[in-house]
């Protein structure tokens, strides 16, 4: 799990950083708004969690909540001086999802992050995914569409919901029955252990950079096929 801390004390920042390090997280600390704002432009797929400072020297935490926002939907802390709490409220109705005043506990600020990443874990489990990425493989299973570095792929519909079999359990393998199994419960058509063979090909033609070394849909010799890590 990574967090962006943003705090410009110093001696604070580095307390929480030792912290969070400690609980298991990887972190990236900015001190400043102008340098958190290149972050989240360059990384922010790559963060799990957002923890704000409210007042900082050049900006605050409301212009980082909003473009982190703005973005992507992840998990935003405040972290608010007692004055400024009662401004708390526009930072929420803009998105935040919680706050802590200083000073704090450091056990409750990890609890606080718990709580939260709980609580987008389960809204991730419970909303079906509109877009699947895969190395350089995008599927968009709203359109039923592939696309490779922004490209769209043409797939057939039968080629379509094999990747989406290989998308839906990603790190695992999959054995040759277990795929044609699921093809069949869910195109209604007959496909023989060959046919399955040539549609594996053609995806690896199409999705692949070196079909011949394939690197998104993977042989596991002796067991079958194996797409991500």
């Amino acid at each position: 799990m990574k967090i962006l801390l943003v705090e410009d004390d110093k001696t604070i920042a580095s307390g929480l950083e030792y912290s969070l390090q400690q609980d298991g997280y990887e972190t990236i600390l900015c001190h400043n708004a102008e340098t958190a704002k290149i972050v989240i432009g360059q990384q922010i797929q790559e963060i799990d969690l957002c923890l704000f400072d409210l007042s900082l020297p050049d900006g605050s935490g409301y212009d980082l909540c909003a473009l982190v926002k703005k973005q992507s939907d992840k998990p935003v802390i405040f972290l608010t001086a007692l004055d400024d709490e009662v401004n708390v409220v526009m930072g929420l109705d803009m998105g935040a999802d919680d706050y802590i005043t200083k000073p704090f506990r450091i056990r409750e600020l990890l609890s606080r992050i718990k709580s939260v990443l709980r609580r987008y874990n389960k809204q991730a489990q419970t909303q079906p995914k509109v877009t699947i990425d895969i190395n350089n493989i995008r599927i968009n299973t709203l359109e039923g569409k592939v696309y490779k570095n922004g490209e769209e792929v043409l797939v057939t519909a039968l080629e379509y919901r094999l990747l989406l079999i290989f998308a839906n359990h990603i790190g695992q393998v999959l054995t040759r029955n277990q795929l044609l199994e699921r093809i069949w419960d869910v195109a209604g058509d007959f496909v023989n252990d060959n046919t399955l063979t040539v549609y594996i090909k053609r995806l690896r033609e199409k999705l692949e950079d070196n079909p011949q070394v394939p690197t998104i849909i993977k042989t596991v010799r002796g067991m079958g096929y194996k797409v991500g890590e």
